[in-house]
């Protein structure tokens, strides 16, 4: 369009072609925004976004080829395997798109079917699978210029993948700087926590902490808010079904005595979610756990070094973002799980343990020791629903059917313990595929949801089973070498060595080494040891 004199009026957007102009540009800025965001494009298309917003943009201090082919990398958000590839792919001065499977989950049917792998990231040249980052770093100097040969002179086949739709891809849902309309109740919580009732009680030789007296909490309110006596009482009595707070040995509701009661954030000083209240009205389960680990997950990410292998949790401490994340979390206080279903309990704990193990690296420090381990995953705590869950607790008391976990005595949870009613029924040896990666190659999904966790947890294994972290088979000594995770677990994958073993093989990816397994157990003759466990700390 001609610009306008500076003295004529501009037409008003209800205009039928300035209003097509305008969406027009608005589209095309959102969808080149979106490609800088999510895609590393080549050169001659950078020069050419440059020249729409004012500004080359480059790839500083590496010469960037021309291709007339494509390199397509499938990753997800959080995965340092994706990283050092695509950091080694920079390095090389080789343009490349990066589809998100976070971002473009539709894809990963698609990324399974022509690779037969269930790990990230996937990498193509043209229509060439080269592999993950461990087949990209092996290259020889010939296979690699064979490669860049490749894309340089040849356009993609019609046979090569082909980057998804830009337009297609589902948008971050975690709203970061929006806050909810506190819940009435927690105005009054605020107000008390000001009030100076709350303190250290002496009942019978025992001290109860960070606590308030009922008839105190009933005389503040009369005073303070003109109320009936009765009225105040019913407020007290709101105040704990709605989950702020509650008898200190859960012995009583609230009443008008000389009783003593907690708010709920301050029922543990070692929860990493306790001294904030949770000012929200209660979200569901499912969607709160969801918009956890995608919130941590986003954070971790933009603070994991370049090469993927360290994470700078200093950092994660002092971005803004963080911040955020912690009043999240504090949602956990009140949210429902002991209606929760069998899949949607999964989902649920499994988000909020992988996400609070990122939460705890980055508050208390990652364990460097026998002891200092033993102590992180039963100190290590979140409230939920109104009570303290361990990493130990999660883990070994909920997904795992209240089984004794390494080194415990007893299991987490007492028969009386009501924390019981929410443990799974049976142990469900998956999850230890799902609880933090520790593979040289990431699962394609980082954050699980209720309706399809089962297939995700399948997944998950297919790709830990499918490096060698997971399993190793030596046909010349006919050795099969398994993670100590196996070892550990091992009443939770079968009651002796070949149950375990067919345990394994059911549940690999179909390959060679299935197949390797396979005659091994059909000829009964092997032997079973196990791999040392790599405990590093990746923090920088």
């Amino acid at each position: 369009r001609k610009r306008q004199p500076h003295n004529t009026t501009q037409h008003s957007d209800h205009t039928g072609q300035n209003s097509t102009y305008m969406w027009a540009l608005k589209w095309t800025r959102q969808t080149l925004n979106y490609c800088l965001r999510h895609f590393v494009v080549t050169r001659r298309d950078r020069r050419s976004f440059g020249t729409l917003f004012g500004a080359p943009l480059l790839l500083a201090g590496v010469v960037v080829m021309e291709l007339k082919g494509r390199v397509l990398v499938y990753s997800i958000v959080g995965c340092p395997h994706c990283l050092r590839a695509k950091n080694h792919l920079e390095q090389l001065g080789l343009p490349y798109t990066d589809v998100s499977l976070d971002k473009f989950p539709q894809c990963r049917e698609e990324v399974r079917a022509i690779t037969g792998r269930n790990t990230v990231p996937q990498i193509f040249f043209n229509a060439v699978h080269v592999g993950g980052n461990e087949e990209l770093q092996k290259l020889s100097d010939a296979e690699l210029q064979e490669l860049v040969k490749e894309v340089r002179e040849n356009e993609p086949p019609p046979d090569a993948p082909v980057p998804p739709d830009p337009l297609t891809a589902e948008e971050d849902d975690v709203a970061i700087g929006f806050h909810c309309e506190p819940d009435e109740y927690a105005m009054l919580v605020r107000e008390l926590k000001e009030s100076g009732l709350i303190k250290d009680r002496n009942y019978h030789l025992r001290t109860y902490r960070n606590c308030f007296v009922g008839r105190e909490f009933v005389d503040w309110l009369v005073e303070k808010k003109g109320l009936e006596r009765e009225e105040a009482v019913e407020m007290g009595q709101n105040l704990v079904e709605r989950g702020f707070g509650h008898h200190v040995t859960d012995d009583h509701k609230f009443k008008d005595e000389m009783l003593f009661y907690r708010l709920l954030e301050d029922d543990s000083e070692n929860a990493l979610n306790a001294g904030v209240t949770a000012e929200c009205q209660p979200r569901p389960a499912g969607e709160l756990s969801e918009a956890i680990r995608k919130l941590i997950l986003k954070i971790y990410s933009k603070h994991l070094s370049k090469d993927g292998k360290k994470v700078d949790y200093a950092g994660i401490g002092e971005d803004a973002d963080f911040e955020e994340y912690v009043r999240l979390t504090a949602q956990l206080q009140r949210v429902s799980v002991s209606e929760l279903s069998r899949e949607e309990k999964l989902a649920f704990f499994i988000n909020i343990y992988n996400a609070m193990v990122v939460h705890a690296y980055v508050r208390v420090g990652p364990p460097t020791n026998l002891w200092q381990r033993y102590k992180f995953f039963n100190v290590v705590s979140y409230i939920i629903g109104g009570y303290i869950y361990s990493l130990q607790d999660i883990e070994n008391g909920v997904l795992r059917g209240n089984r004794k976990g390494v080194g415990q005595f007893s299991r987490p949870f007492a028969k009386d313990d009501p924390r019981l009613a929410v443990a799974l029924e049976r142990a469900e040896p998956l999850i230890h595929f799902a609880l933090v990666c520790g593979a040289k190659s990431c699962p394609p999904i980082k954050t699980y949801s209720g309706q399809e966790v089962d297939k995700q947890l399948q997944i998950a294994a297919e790709g830990f089973l499918e490096g060698d972290d997971g399993i190793l088979i030596d046909m010349k000594k006919k050795e099969v070498m398994l993670s100590k995770i196996f070892k550990w677990y091992k009443v939770d994958f079968g009651a002796h060595s070949e149950e375990l073993l067919q345990w394994v093989h059911d549940h690999m990816p179909a390959g060679e080494k299935k197949s390797q397994l396979a005659e091994l157990l059909g000829g009964k003759k092997y032997k079973l040891s196990y791999m040392s466990y790599d405990w590093e700390v990746n923090s920088k």
